[in-house]
């Protein structure tokens, strides 16, 4: 029986670990001196690589504030226009390493952790490029519902050379 509490005990370790790591694509480098506390507050999402999670949803926005325990508290809320309802998840990020490089990881199941890494971010937090840990994730956030013409060609820039293909990005006004 020792034994068999033993390989559960591994099982769950690798398991776990494996659960909580968090990476970066490859090519992509996430911001540093970032200042979680500027970061925090309401960002609206103007594009993203459209995933299960937010299929259809439309005035989608992201809600930041600091937990307690100095994790981030992760409010995601989005309307689903053929339901006609609001959809809201809850979840909590933390910092992959120090907490001046823009490179955490967000959970909203659990022990399970997926990549948020801000790979650009204007000097006055209003413009944000945030990947995904693989290439299929990708938002462009901004403190208000669009984005100047400049911004989006540099952070389309910026991502096309990380590899994304942006031609797939959803842009939110044109819903």
């Amino acid at each position: 029986m020792k034994l068999y509490h033993l390989l559960l005990c591994i099982t769950f370790s690798v398991l776990f670990g494996a659960c909580s790591a968090s990476t970066i694509p490859e090519g992509a480098k996430a911001v540093v001196n970032f200042d979680k506390s500027k970061y925090l507050g309401t960002w609206y999402e103007v594009a993203r690589l459209d995933f299960y999670f937010e299929k259809n949803l439309i005035n989608t926005t992201a809600n930041y504030s600091l937990n307690e325990d100095g994790s981030i508290k992760v409010v995601n809320r989005g309307y689903e226009p053929f339901k006609k309802i609001w959809k809201e998840s809850v979840g909590k990020a933390k910092f992959v390493g120090k907490e001046n490089v823009g490179m955490l990881k967000v959970s909203f199941f659990g022990p399970f952790y997926g990549g948020y890494n801000v790979v650009a971010l204007d000097s006055n937090y209003q413009y944000a490029l945030v990947a995904g840990e693989k290439l299929s994730y990708l938002w462009i956030l901004s403190r208000k519902k669009t984005i100047p013409e400049h911004i989006k060609k540099e952070y389309l820039g910026i991502a096309e050379k990380i590899g994304y293909k942006t031609s797939d990005l959803i842009w939110l006004d044109k819903l």
